[in-house]
């Protein structure tokens, strides 16, 4: 299967003193596009499953980067699942531009409910498994 794909306009606030994208924004880059292919399969990184409020809090992320981009370039961000745990999703991106592979990286976040105190106050996320609609509509853009 193809991976899922959505582009990016460099805008001035991405560049640095360099004229260059600033590392840090290829980390919201790949937020945004993970919360891009959920909205397309009809999820949300904020979702009620099974009578609880479902998040993924991150607890990994890592870039490595091979060439420059620059302010109003127009970037390729593919998608993919690249491991779908029981608890745990690991994401995959590749940036693209004209061909070229920009940057790699990945990011793992893990299924949490949610939970509300007596107060209905949030308290601490509690890891859970995977609902199985989640891993029926992401399975398709694993491996």
């Amino acid at each position: 299967m193809a991976p899922f794909q959505t582009t990016r306009r460099i805008e001035f606030r991405d560049t640095d003193a360099a004229g260059i994208v600033h590392f840090s924004v290829f980390f919201a880059f790949m937020e945004s596009a993970e919360h891009e292919l959920l909205r397309h399969v009809g999820l949300s990184v904020v979702s009620n499953a099974e009578g609880r409020v479902v998040s993924w809090p991150r607890v990994a992320a890592r870039c490595d980067y091979r060439e420059a981009i620059r302010f109003e370039d127009q970037v390729a961000i593919d998608v993919r699942v690249e491991r779908l745990g029981n608890k745990s999703i690991t994401y995959a991106f590749r940036f693209h531009c004209d061909g070229a592979t920009i940057a790699e990286g990945s990011m793992t976040s893990v299924c949490c409910e949610l939970p509300r105190g007596r107060d209905g106050e949030w308290i601490k996320p509690v890891p859970i498994e995977i609902p199985p609609d989640f891993r029926r509509k992401l399975q398709p853009y694993s491996g």
